[in-house]
């Protein structure tokens, strides 16, 4: 079978983000599609020389609640994505990193986000400063064991799935699952 991409027959933009899309399939159907064009995000999996993980917490509206994270956010425009996360890293937890290395760079939902998120392991990182967070931002920091963390990865306590695949990235490129 030859899979051939939609035509779009029109845009509309509602609100900042928000994008929808009226769409001719191959088969001439007519289709809407709901689109999120968010900027290029960053994802860190911060490791202390004691192998211990930077773990942030922090309120999340759309499950209602304060969940466990690893540091990450927006990459700004025209900013490299090493610097954005090594910027992200040092605003929301007031650390920084010996070495930054990206170990992908994924899209968080093929379906309806057009954006891309870069994951990073960061090596020996160390508390140089204070937090400087968003208005919109209240993050607590906990440096957490890394096999704690694992544990807590499968018990769905880390409940954002691209985290966790940033996880399982670091933990291959650490050479610790093949």
């Amino acid at each position: 079978m030859h899979i051939e991409p939609w035509k779009i027959i029109s845009t509309v933009r509602p609100r900042k983000f928000l994008r929808v899309d009226t769409c001719k399939l191959p088969n001439g159907r007519l289709t809407e599609k709901i689109l999120l064009e968010f900027g290029t995000w960053a994802t860190i999996i911060a490791l202390t020389p004691q192998q211990q993980v930077i773990l942030i917490r922090q309120y999340r509206h759309g499950v209602g609640r304060v969940i466990w994270e690893i540091p990450g956010g927006v990459i700004e425009e025209n900013e490299d994505p090493i610097a954005g996360a090594r910027r992200e890293l040092l605003e929301e937890t007031g650390y920084t990193a010996r070495a930054m290395i990206e170990t992908g760079c994924f899209s968080p939902n093929p379906d309806n986000h057009t954006n891309q998120i870069h994951t990073f392991l960061a090596l020996d990182v160390e508390k140089v400063s204070a937090q400087n967070l968003d208005a919109n931002e209240q993050i607590d920091v906990f440096p957490t064991p890394l096999d704690e963390v694992l544990r807590m990865s499968h018990a769905g306590e880390l409940p954002h799935i691209m985290q966790v695949s940033a996880l399982l990235l670091a933990l291959s490129h650490l050479g610790r699952i093949r």
